[in-house]
């Protein structure tokens, strides 16, 4: 959620971040009854503090009429109140958790995600003698994907991945987790890019793969129309990426700024609706309903949480970059970067199949937009307690392994093994 102060002070400003944002939302509105609440509330304290008075007249003694009159009075004026209160504060917070984030003066402003910025292209492209297959038709002759029985058994865009594809996939999680483990490493990227954080390793975490409404919503991530699958007959939604069960984990709850950074690398299985998806996205295991996906979370004070957004974006280029693949860096628009960020960078791979780049990570900077929400608060050392930040970046999802299937591919339809992966598949060199 948005700092109330800020769209009470500046409501044209936030008005008109919500529409870059492509948010039609009545910023106004919320101004107003912002302020009928406050009125109300100041209504409802002074009653309490009159009843408060009223019944210690009440001890000691039998009251008078007059005060026993006084306290009928109040008691009637403030369940009035009381209900009128209760009835705009939720629809006081109803319209206020819609108000998006405000994006950074550096975010570009644009309708579409057409009109994301390139910032950096890294590799070399390869340069094949025959025409390259699309990831699916290699891993279809293979035997590693069958879409016909996962159609069969779940319905489209849900597959089975078997037999040396799984063993990449496995390769790949254990590749990132050593990475984001090890602090040498970590060091190396920060100085590398001379970025002002620590090397605290990441923890490795295994989150829930579900989440009750009112924590989905409190992370500002649920999509219940385009993307975000429910439980029939629970107060559960299915999570539709590691992220949005790993940053609500310190929910209602104060840290200590000695523990800060936090930072956790989750592994999950993430469910997503993907509605309006067409064409080449529903080939193979580019765009599924069902996915497998390593993603890191951090928790920082506020001073910090735009570099740790940095030291994730490099991280993500560092895995990138290991991994051989040719990829392109976009700072995101602001149609493009969602609801909770304020900031957003997207990695995308070259895919020699479709003669151009595909998303294979974001990385979000948002703030203390969830934790508002959250309540996830640090205490500093001068004892202040304040709202934490988040930032979440993909470590790897399983579209590399399309950007590795196609770019490491022969003309026999094998697949060249990424060196660093090969510790990970006893030294096997191609597939």
């Amino acid at each position: 959620m948005i700092d109330i102060r800020l769209v009470r002070e500046n409501p044209e400003a936030v008005a008109q971040n919500a529409r870059n944002k492509g948010y039609d939302i009545d910023v106004n509105k919320l101004v107003a009854l912002d302020e009928e609440r406050r009125t109300l509330q100041q209504q409802v304290d002074e009653l309490r503090e009159r009843r408060n008075q009223n019944s210690s007249k009440m001890k000691g003694g039998k009251p008078d009429q007059e005060t026993i009159d006084e306290g009928k009075q109040i008691k009637t004026e403030l369940a009035q109140y009381e209900e009128e209160l209760a009835v705009i504060e939720v629809e006081h917070v109803q319209l206020w958790k819609s108000i998006p984030n405000m994006a950074l003066p550096t975010v570009p402003v644009g309708a579409s995600e057409d009109e994301n910025v390139v910032i950096k292209t890294v590799g070399e492209k390869p340069n094949f003698d025959f025409e390259p297959k699309n990831h699916a038709e290699i891993a279809e002759a293979k035997g590693w994907l069958d879409k016909e029985r996962g159609a069969k058994i779940a319905g489209a865009r849900f597959v089975y991945t078997m037999g040396e594809l799984v063993r990449l996939e496995f390769a790949l999680w254990q590749f990132a987790m050593d990475i984001l483990c090890d602090e040498k490493t970590l060091q190396k990227i920060i100085d590398d890019n001379q970025l002002n954080v620590t090397a605290k390793p990441f923890k490795p975490i295994l989150p829930p793969a579900v989440a009750k409404q009112s924590v989905f919503e409190a992370t500002g991530r649920l999509n219940k129309q385009e993307q975000t699958y429910k439980i029939e007959d629970e107060d559960l939604w299915l999570n539709a990426s590691a992220e949005h069960t790993i940053a609500p984990i310190y929910m209602d709850e104060i840290l200590d700024e000695k523990e800060l950074p936090i930072r956790y690398v989750g592994y999950t299985t993430a469910f997503r609706r993907e509605a309006g998806t067409y064409g080449k996205d529903t080939e193979g295991i580019f765009r599924l309903h069902q996915f497998n996906k390593l993603e890191m979370e951090s928790f920082t004070v506020a001073e910090t949480s735009l570099d740790e957004h940095l030291f994730l974006v490099a991280v993500q280029e560092y895995l990138m970059s290991q991994l051989g693949l040719p990829y392109r860096v976009l700072e995101k628009c602001t149609a493009d970067i969602g609801r909770p960020n304020a900031k957003g960078v997207d990695i995308d791979v070259w895919l020699p199949s479709q003669n151009m780049y595909r998303e294979t990570h974001t990385a979000d900077y948002i703030g203390d937009y969830q934790t508002r929400a959250m309540k996830t608060r640090v205490r500093r050392a001068d004892s202040t307690v304040e709202l934490a930040h988040t930032n979440d970046a993909t470590a790897f999802s399983q579209r590399p392994l399309v950007g590795i299937l196609e770019n490491y591919q022969d003309a026999e339809g094998n697949v060249r093994v990424p060196e660093v992966l090969r510790p990970y598949l006893g030294g096997r060199e191609v597939l």
